[in-house]
């Protein structure tokens, strides 16, 4: 319901959907939500593997079967989805990503959850050299982009269709932090470790990225409603309206997060000299909303180099002598 005083939305308080609450992201999520003292309804695809803790309630299916969605939106007040299935066939990820996620979002606006917010991404964007620095209004990829990024875009429009519901999409850039699924805490560098010319980008090139404790609160603090839902999305979440939202840290490049994992791994790193994208994502408008990163760049590093050196020491065989 709305304050005619004041143009914001007071939330509905009740359980928050956190969809894929078994992944990277979607753990952090559980944990920031817990901070809020809500109940958690986790939805994962194998029974026992969400997050264990006071309020969360595991539920089990897949989010884009329409009984399953039907069923754990039900009463809900919020939903963060948080699925992608990165490394699927183009198809497959358009049916999870956008048919999925449309049909989510429908349950939820038809039952009368107040808010969905979507983790999308900031590689919706065109980044190509020249491009320059990027806020919610830059262009987007065309049909030629990768596959993660034109299905999150699409996810996106299809969200957009959705009326009835307050959606907030969050495009986060690279998202680093601990965790056997992080791409560029593991998965990456793991490919560094196989071959490391397999990853040479020009050392210039801006590595935006954003820590997913910094993510996950943001995405928590904005389901709870701890973001005031108004009519301008200047100042915060728009009342039955969809508003993209960047989240991002300050300036890194892939200097800085390929030299680490090189140090870290003990092999050389490989760099090129092609043309590179040395913009800024531009979080104005989370600053706006009362976000700030707090995890800096050099903490980031040092629990990347951390994770990687311990691993290899434990692979080391043990002195014979």
């Amino acid at each position: 319901m709305s304050d005619p005083t004041t143009g914001t939305a007071a939330p509905r308080r009740g359980p928050v959907v956190v969809t894929g609450a078994n992944g990277f992201v979607g753990s952090f999520v559980c944990r920031a939500l817990a901070v809020h003292e809500v109940k958690v309804r986790a939805l994962v695809r194998r029974a026992g593997t969400a997050p264990t803790g006071h309020g969360i309630t595991e539920y089990v299916g897949a989010f884009d079967d329409p009984d399953v969605a039907a069923t754990v939106v039900d009463g809900a007040a919020a939903v963060v989805t948080t699925v992608a299935p990165m490394g699927e066939d183009r198809q497959t990820q358009h049916e999870v990503s956008v048919e999925g996620t449309h049909r989510l979002a429908t349950a939820a606006r038809d039952v009368g959850v107040d808010r969905l917010v979507h983790v999308s991404t900031a590689a919706v964007y065109d980044r190509s050299p020249g491009v320059g620095d990027i806020d919610e209004s830059a262009a987007l990829v065309d049909d030629d982009a990768g596959a993660y990024a034109v299905t999150k875009r699409d996810a996106d429009a299809a969200l957009a269709t959705v009326d009835g519901i307050t959606r907030v999409l969050v495009r986060p850039p690279a998202i680093l932090g601990p965790g056997p699924t992080s791409v560029w805490n593991t998965l990456r560098p793991d490919a560094v470790r196989d071959d490391p010319a397999s990853v040479a980008p020009n050392p210039d090139q801006t590595l935006a990225w954003v820590h997913v404790v910094d993510l996950a609160r943001f995405l928590a603090d904005v389901a709870v409603g701890a973001v005031p839902v108004g009519t301008d999305p200047a100042t915060g979440p728009v009342v039955d309206g969809v508003v993209a939202v960047n989240v991002a840290a300050p300036g890194a490049t892939w200097r800085d997060w390929l030299s680490t994992v090189a140090d870290a791994l003990d092999v050389e790193p490989w760099w090129s000299d092609e043309p590179a994208w040395t913009g800024q994502v531009v979080v104005d408008r989370a600053t706006a909303w009362g976000w700030t990163p707090t995890v800096d760049l050099a903490t980031a590093m040092s629990e990347l180099h951390a994770g990687l050196v311990e691993p290899r020491a434990e692979r080391v065989d043990p002195d014979p002598a």
